[in-house]
């Protein structure tokens, strides 16, 4: 089974969320959380924490990530594992692949002609603004 992590950033004052946009397959010129492939034997949390550093130099000492939910699709054999987290201040992005930009919670994440994974970024914000307050508690 592949596995593989999106990360919701969002800024110290929670109304944008980090966004790369696509420079290439899979959502070629859409936008789309952080995240990336899972090593075989990596515990998912860190491998969340290492994804989050090589795409965007967050660090563990910037932000605390918390388990959101959990994707799997059977008839491809593939797990995707997403967590979020509020930066604790402002930090300084470097761009390993896609260009990364604050994205404003106004926005409509179900749009798919903008946003990539046909509306699952609209779910995951709804279901984060949700339960924000209970993962708050945990962190």
């Amino acid at each position: 089974m592949k596995k593989y992590n999106l990360i919701m950033v969002f800024n110290n004052e929670e109304d944008k969320v980090l966004m790369c946009f696509r420079s290439k397959n899979p959502y070629l010129g859409l936008y789309n959380l952080v995240g990336g492939k899972i090593d075989d034997g990596e515990d998912i949390k860190e491998s969340a924490y290492r994804e989050l550093f090589e795409e965007t130099n967050i660090t563990k000492k910037d932000i605390i990530l918390e388990p959101l939910m959990d994707f799997k699709w059977h008839p491809i054999k593939m797990e995707m594992y997403v967590y979020a987290g509020v930066l604790k201040h402002d930090v300084k992005l470097i761009e390993e692949v896609h260009k990364l930009y604050w994205v404003s919670l106004d926005e409509n994440f179900f749009d798919m002609s903008k946003f990539a994974g046909e509306g699952n970024i609209g779910h995951m914000m709804e279901i984060y603004f949700q339960v924000k307050n209970i993962l708050k508690q945990t962190s």
